[in-house]
C-alpha cells in the first residue's frame, strides 16, 4: 500500500494506538473499562483526534473517545466512534499486541508498534504513548525536554515525535498533542482526558 493513501479505518486504528489539532466538542468517550484488574490500574479516558496530512494537500481526519486501562499485566484501549460505540479494542500483553474491531475480525503482532506497521504498512512508533499518559519520558533517548513551573515534563521530542503534555492532574496530564514530520505526510494526535 502507498504511504500516501491511508483509508478512514486504518487512520482510525492508528489513532487508537497511537490514541488532530482540532477536537470536536460533542466527541463521546466509550465506558471506562470495569474489568476486574490483577492489582491496581492506571485508568484513562477521553477524546482524541488525529490529522494525517499528506504531501500534495489530501488529509485524512477522524476523532472520537478512548478508555485506557495499564496493569502489571498489559493494557486495554477502547476506541468509539463520536456517538460513543466502540469500533476496537487493542489488548496488550508481554509478547503480544492484538486488535479486535467492532465486526469480530483481529489482527495480532508481537507488540504495539509491529501491530501499527502491519495494520498500517509503515512503521510509526507508538509504545512511548504508555509513559506520555503518565508524564515521563519513556525509556530511551529524548529531546529539548523542558518542564513547567511545577517541575512536570512539558515538552520533549522521542521517538520521531514532538510531544507537549499539559493541565496535569494528579494521574498526569490532561491534554496531550503530539506531532510527527515524515517524508510523505504530517502526523497530528491530540487526547483530551475527561475529568
Amino acid at each position: 500500500m502507498p504511504e500516501t493513501f491511508l483509508p478512514a479505518r486504518r487512520v482510525l486504528l492508528m489513532g487508537s494506538l497511537a490514541l488532530a489539532t482540532m477536537l470536536a466538542a460533542g466527541c463521546a468517550s466509550p465506558p471506562r473499562i470495569d474489568q476486574a484488574a490483577d492489582g491496581p490500574s492506571f485508568d484513562r479516558g477521553g477524546r482524541f483526534a488525529l490529522l494525517v496530512e499528506h504531501r500534495g494537500g489530501k488529509q485524512d481526519a477522524v476523532q472520537g473517545g478512548f478508555a485506557w486501562r495499564d496493569t502489571a499485566g498489559g493494557q486495554r484501549l477502547d476506541l468509539a466512534n463520536p456517538l460513543g460505540n466502540t469500533l476496537a479494542r487493542i489488548d496488550v500483553q508481554p509478547g503480544r499486541a492484538l486488535l479486535t474491531r467492532s465486526d469480530g475480525s483481529t489482527e495480532a503482532a508481537a507488540d504495539p508498534d509491529a501491530l501499527v506497521e502491519q495494520v498500517l504498512g509503515s512503521p510509526i512508533p507508538v509504545g512511548g504513548l504508555r509513559d506520555w499518559l503518565r508524564g515521563r519520558l519513556a525509556p530511551g533517548p529524548s529531546e529539548h525536554v523542558e518542564k513547567d513551573a511545577d517541575g512536570r515534563l512539558s515538552r520533549f521530542a522521542q521517538n520521531g515525535w514532538r510531544v507537549e503534555l499539559s493541565r496535569y492532574d494528579e494521574l498526569g496530564p490532561r491534554l496531550l498533542r503530539l506531532r510527527r514530520t515524515e517524508p510523505a505526510r504530517d502526523i497530528s494526535l491530540r487526547l483530551v482526558i475527561d475529568p
